[in-house]
């Protein structure tokens, strides 16, 4: 009797310490803003703490049941817990989210008008990562990016082949494939595909199509090449984990 209260005490510690980090007000202003009245009064979208929102006008989608707080912006879910008070949001174009969404602490998103950014089920984003999105850039269920990693899908400014004076493609997509696990502080540039169950090392630099390697396989490296084959995380082992961390209700 003692253990079960103790459990049912720290599942309300738990939720209460995350309805109290939330930023009622913009949470509220952002579903009522982007949803109709029938899904925003369910609140799918929680907003902690301090989230600039220099831009909402493109669309946001969700491709999935609707749940309170299935998607978090700043959510404070590792280490630091604290925040730099750093994180913006401008959407002028396409964000869909596919499930439960997880975005962390001091995290940029900009999302240019015309472009295309989804995030799978069970997706992460990592702490004071920034994306800059200005043509597609998907990112597949259980896909989990560490912190101050950066997704550019363009090169912002325009290159010229100076052999036949020809403006070179500034914006490529990038596709990460379900089960890819990014490694902290890696950039991931236009271009970048890779398959599923793949691990990127940290500090490394994508910028190709990596399928070629196949599954389970670990890259990394400036640029990242294949460095292991055979190898995945454990995923199902740290799914009750996922699940205490993504899942509000």
């Amino acid at each position: 009797m003692i253990e079960f209260t103790k459990k049912i005490y720290r599942k309300i510690k738990g939720k209460y310490h995350y309805y109290r980090a939330v930023n009622w007000i913009k949470t509220y202003y952002f579903n009522y803003k982007k949803f109709p009245n029938s899904i925003a009064k369910k609140l799918p979208v929680f907003i902690y703490g301090k989230l600039k929102l220099s831009s909402i006008e493109g669309e946001f989608i969700i491709d999935a049941p609707i749940s309170k707080g299935m998607i978090g912006f700043g959510k404070s879910f590792e280490f630091p817990t604290t925040s730099k008070g750093v994180s913006e949001l401008s959407l002028n174009g396409t964000f869909i989210c596919k499930g439960n969404v997880q975005i962390g602490k001091d995290v940029c998103i900009q999302i240019a008008k015309n472009a295309y950014f989804e995030m799978g089920h069970f997706s992460c984003l990592g702490s004071d990562i920034k994306v800059i999105c200005k043509e597609k850039i998907v990112i597949k269920n259980f896909v989990r990016i560490g912190y101050q990693t950066q997704l550019i899908d363009t090169t912002i400014h325009q290159m010229i082949d100076t052999k036949g004076n020809t403006k070179l493609p500034m914006t490529a997509p990038i596709v990460l494939n379900s089960n890819t696990w990014i490694g902290n502080r890696t950039t991931i540039m236009k271009g970048t595909v890779t398959p599923e169950q793949c691990i990127v090392a940290s500090n490394s630099l994508c910028n190709k199509d990596y399928t070629a390697y196949g599954n389970n396989i670990l890259i990394g490296g400036m640029p990242a090449k294949l460095l292991k084959e055979g190898i995945v995380r454990d995923w199902k082992g740290e799914q009750a984990m996922l699940e205490k961390s993504v899942v509000i209700a």
